[in-house]
């Protein structure tokens, strides 16, 4: 079945009726006029060479285009679902860090924004695995379950920002922590964690406890956002954080930190300001992960229709143009 996409615009569709009533009050206003004249000789003479046919034959069209105008702009469209099918994939975990410090502009727009179109492209380039989401700071939290419901993955990552946890800092710990209990214990998948973070304020007990995740079965990997050399951390409110003394505080990247964890959860470091090359790096590592058979979600597609109005319209109105008011008149 067809539906409009914006059906709140067919009333767009007045306009049709405005025109047409103001055409109809137009004409009725010329035969009285020309009726005042008291001559049809002189009211034929004034109007020479005017066709009736022709006015109303090129107001039709305009008509018609303004009403295939309107119904594309509504967009109709049909639903066309295709149907689940099967792939053999992992299961994998993304772990994003959305504590202040990732608001640090040293990589552009900001550490957060790289982070996010770095796990974009990830997940473009991991489809037919099932893939989950977790959003970290001073606590972590499941923000997605694994799933291959890929397009709500990526409207989970657009949205994503600082103000989703209360609890700032930098947890890693309890990013690899929360990960082992997502993981289902009877799947026979291979699981890997991507952590996207600064490494900054990491805590107490993050290697250790990426070591222990790695002894029973899962691979980490970590994706280093931000520059040695730092900047300062921007605050919702305005300004800049500063410490107890009145200074700015500078957040930099510590990638030996977050080399270390991956080396302890049996994984590699990848680099987010070299976007393209990482991917392909990361995508090849997690393509080594035991697969088995997942589902994959059935998609949802819609069949565009309003080209087919527009190309319609258009040729309507340039005939609308090209036809002229009146008719040629031989000369006597």
């Amino acid at each position: 079945m067809i539906k409009f996409e914006n059906p709140d615009l067919l009333f767009l569709l007045w306009v049709v009726l405005l025109q047409a009533s103001l055409l109809w009050a137009y004409w009725q206003w010329r035969r009285r006029t020309l009726r005042r004249l008291g001559s049809p000789a002189l009211a034929q003479r004034l109007l020479q060479g005017f066709s009736g046919r022709r006015f109303w034959f090129k107001n039709l069209l305009f008509g018609l285009a303004l009403v295939l105008l309107v119904l594309a702009i509504a967009n109709p469209r049909r639903l066309v679902k295709q149907p689940a099918a099967e792939s053999r994939g992992a299961d994998i975990l993304l772990a994003l860090d959305i504590s202040h410090s990732m608001l640090a502009k040293d990589a552009a727009p900001s550490r957060l924004e790289q982070a996010k179109a770095f796990a974009r492209q990830l997940v473009q380039a991991l489809e037919g695995n099932r893939i989950g989401l977790i959003f970290f700071a001073g606590d972590a939290f499941p923000q997605m379950p694994l799933s291959t419901d890929y397009a709500a993955l990526q409207m989970f990552l657009r949205n994503a920002s600082p103000e989703f946890i209360a609890d700032q800092g930098t947890a890693a710990a309890s990013a690899v922590e929360l990960a082992d209990h997502m993981f289902e214990s009877n799947s026979t998948a291979g699981r890997g964690l991507i952590i996207f973070s600064d490494g900054e304020n990491h805590g107490e007990n993050a290697l250790s406890g990426a070591r222990e995740a790695h002894a029973a079965g899962m691979v980490l990997y970590t994706v280093g956002v931000g520059t040695p050399e730092g900047a300062s951390i921007p605050l919702p409110a305005g300004g800049f954080k500063r410490d107890v003394s009145g200074q700015l505080v500078r957040s930099r990247l510590d990638a030996a930190f977050l080399r270390q964890l991956a080396q302890a959860g049996g994984g590699s470091m990848f680099q987010a300001s070299d976007q393209a090359t990482a991917v392909r790096a990361l995508a090849r590592e997690l393509d080594r992960l035991q697969k088995t058979s997942v589902e994959l979600k059935a998609k949802t597609e819609y069949a565009l229709y309003f080209q087919w109005l527009l190309l319609p319209c258009l040729l309507l109105l340039l005939l609308e143009q090209v036809l002229w008011w009146r008719k040629s008149v031989s000369p006597k």
